[in-house]
């Protein structure tokens, strides 16, 4: 300790007496010598971190890289798995072009018709296509590009209509237990009663010959306007009314320019011209303590609204608020007021294939388009669900008799002015339907 003291005490002494001013000089020296040192040391550790971080770079991009082609690796993988358990559905369950008979209770759905862009207007088709991606009968990209299946209905059902028989074309995949596939993913009131393979060109609408509709309605309908519509339950229809009534109906029968009972139709508009084949009025029957008769129409083709016209002037002929020559002047060019009887008791009962069962039904290798198998089928399920919900929303909302109170406000020797307010009025209620071209 002493010693070292010594010494520094005598190196403090030469400094201050050095012959150049002193210590200043040895300082100045050891500073610039410190400072290089310390400066080189910074480089170097500098140099260092900048490997390290590259070499840390370099290992992150290479984790990175590999990583990603990990990934991709896998994406790939999938697809092609994907693609190869698609492929494996294709070869075990081909595509092939069929038809399904549909029979649905229209009530609560706006139409039968898909409406793109409108998701808060349910449909018919709406539940149809989504049970059958759910049944993996089509993929799920053909549920929003339907031109992808070939899909085509027979008739654009109106909002609440409902239907027995409807007919509907497509291309879907042949899986095991097809229908009762289907028909898990569907509420009770659709339901698909059968399917039948068809040719590649078929198509449900433009091979359709002829449709067969049906109108169940309570008969005070045909009651005289001063009849007191609070006694419904105890009416019934007289015999001589009922001939009154089809010999109205059979007036239609025949081809005629129905530009009167729809909206948007010129009177020289070749389309407005209809060719009826049938209309009748069946006996009366009783259900839930009312009276109610079934209308049966059946034509080539029916324009929006054109069979609840139909009924609705008939009605307002039979309780005395027009005459019968309205009916054969509504064919004429000028305009008529045409009232248009509530949508609740039609059902698309069945569609006509003749031509088609002509050409293909016997070859052989085609099945006719009938579906006298499925009668029974049929039946049991209009009366479960089609005539039941006729019947309670009837007696419960009271659509007809509503309806019936509004024919006094018809002008039915309205002049052509008159008649275009009221069919400006139906041609907003058109509107409301969505667009639908058929009842």
């Amino acid at each position: 300790m002493f010693k070292t003291r010594s010494l520094f005490s005598a190196l403090v002494n030469r400094l201050t007496l050095g012959r150049n001013g002193g210590p200043r000089e040895v300082f100045s020296t050891m500073s610039e010598a410190s400072r290089d040192e310390q400066t080189a040391k910074l480089l170097k550790r500098a140099n260092e971190e900048n490997e390290d971080s590259a070499e840390k770079e370099t290992v992150q991009a290479s984790k990175k890289l590999k990583s990603e082609g990990e990934h991709a690796d896998v994406q790939a993988t999938t697809k092609l798995k994907a693609e190869g358990e698609h492929a494996d559905d294709e070869k075990k369950y081909p595509k092939k072009k069929v038809v399904l008979l549909v029979a649905y209770s229209g009530k609560g759905y706006y139409g039968m018709q898909r409406n793109p862009g409108t998701s808060q207007f349910r449909t018919i088709e709406d539940e149809l296509v989504n049970a059958l991606i759910k049944s993996t009968c089509i993929p799920e990209n053909h549920g929003d590009e339907m031109k992808k299946m070939s899909f085509q209905r027979c008739a654009r059902t109106d909002k609440g209509v409902s239907a027995a028989g409807q007919v509907v074309s497509l291309k879907l995949r042949l899986i095991e237990d097809t229908v009762e596939k289907i028909n898990e993913h569907l509420p009770p009131q659709i339901k698909v009663l059968g399917l039948k393979r068809v040719t590649q060109g078929f198509n449900s609408k433009n091979n359709c010959d002829a449709r067969t509709y049906a109108y169940m309605l309570p008969t005070v309908a045909f009651s005289l306007k001063d009849y007191d519509t609070g006694a419904i339950a105890a009416f019934r229809l007289k015999p001589e009314t009922l001939q009154q009534v089809n010999c109205l109906f059979s007036l239609y029968k025949g081809t005629h320019n129905f530009h009167n009972f729809t909206s948007q139709k010129a009177p020289n508009d070749p389309s407005a011209r209809r060719y009826i084949t049938e209309m009748s009025c069946g006996e009366p029957f009783i259900n839930g303590n009312i009276q109610f008769a079934v209308i049966t129409v059946r034509g080539q083709s029916f324009m929006l609204h054109q069979i609840r016209k139909m009924i609705g002037l008939v009605i307002a002929v039979t309780k005395g608020y027009a005459k019968e020559e309205v009916i054969e002047r509504s064919w004429g060019h000028d305009k008529v007021d045409v009232p248009k009887a509530p949508g609740l008791g039609l059902v698309l009962e069945k569609v006509h294939f003749d031509r088609y069962n002509k050409r293909f039904g016997g070859d052989g290798l085609h099945e006719r388009l009938d579906w006298d198998g499925e009668e029974e089928t049929i039946k049991a399920f209009k009366e479960a669900h089609i005539y039941p919900t006729i019947v309670e929303t009837e007696c419960q909302e009271g659509s007809m008799v509503s309806w019936m109170s509004t024919l006094p406000i018809h002008d039915f020797k309205a002049t052509a002015t008159a008649a275009e307010t009221q069919d400006n009025k139906d041609q907003k209620e058109d509107t409301a339907d969505l667009g639908n071209d058929s009842d």
